[in-house]
């Protein structure tokens, strides 16, 4: 038996609240096979990152490569990105497979608050990878940064805009990150495409949790490698996300981590078309 594999180029979270341990969790959780890259080695605890380790250009481009020539691969997941030589490694690999679906979840900040990225890194990011993403996946907080506005302008649509006139494919961006007088009962996703937008509306959960990004994105992912459309897969990469989080799990003091294991993972989908 064989499974559709997804090349996953991010960092490595100890917790496995994010990183490659999620993405690869969430991955097989959608029947998929995750082949895992590090592009940064991280000292972090499910309160905050401590620090970020990056992991040299060539070193990526060796592993992948090998993993490229040895297996079959249907899509590439890309996460953090901590300097600018593991930039120019995944933009290499990015254009060398550009047949594959390129899925980027825009690792900034992290979740307790530090800076992962610098202005440089975030200028190259987005003038060298998003034109090759197929889709983006990014909070409010980072499509506000990625565009350069501020993010109480709350113009979602003129930001997804901006970004797809990079040359993105598509941008899905996700609305758990609102400021807390702002927030609702319920959270609110939308899919920008050239041919207009998606909306879902989701319950808002209590709490606070870390790895969300990287279990939508890498969902996503395996299911646009299992032939899904744009659509269904991101339809039923949140499903699944959802319900990760409504069963988090508290290995630590600080942040819940998504349960990606659990299943099965059955809800009706809440989901108004504009």
């Amino acid at each position: 038996m064989s499974l559709p594999c997804v090349l996953v180029l991010a960092g490595h979270d100890p917790t496995g609240g994010a990183g490659l341990i999620a993405d690869a969790e969430a991955i097989r959780a959608m029947g998929g096979w995750a082949l895992t890259v590090p592009t940064a080695l991280t000292c972090q605890t499910t309160v905050n990152v401590q620090s970020v380790t990056p992991r040299p250009g060539e070193e990526i481009l060796a592993t992948a490569r090998a993993l490229l020539e040895d297996c079959d691969i249907h899509a590439i997941k890309v996460g953090l990105i901590a300097d600018l030589s593991a930039l120019e490694a995944v933009v290499e690999l990015c254009r060398t497979w550009s047949h594959l679906p390129v899925i980027i979840d825009p690792v900034l900040k992290a979740g307790g608050g530090r800076e992962l990225s610098g202005q440089a890194l975030r200028a190259a990011f987005v003038e060298r990878l998003l034109p090759l993403a197929d889709l983006v996946t990014p909070n409010l907080d980072e499509l506000a940064r990625l565009t350069d506005r501020a993010l109480a302008d709350q113009d979602t649509a003129g930001q997804a805009g901006q970004m797809l006139a990079t040359g993105a494919g598509a941008v899905l961006a996700t609305g758990t990150d609102v400021a807390d007088a702002q927030r609702k009962p319920h959270v609110t996703h939308r899919l920008y495409t050239p041919e207009g937008f998606q909306t879902w509306s989701w319950p808002r959960l209590p709490g606070s949790y870390h790895g969300s990004g990287c279990t939508l994105a890498s969902a996503t992912a395996a299911l646009l490698a299992r032939g899904e459309t744009l659509d269904n897969a991101c339809q039923r990469a949140q499903q699944f996300t959802w319900q990760s989080l409504e069963r988090a799990l508290t290995p630590g003091r600080g942040q819940y981590l998504p349960d990606r294991l659990s299943g099965p993972f059955h809800l009706p989908i809440q989901e108004r078309a504009t």
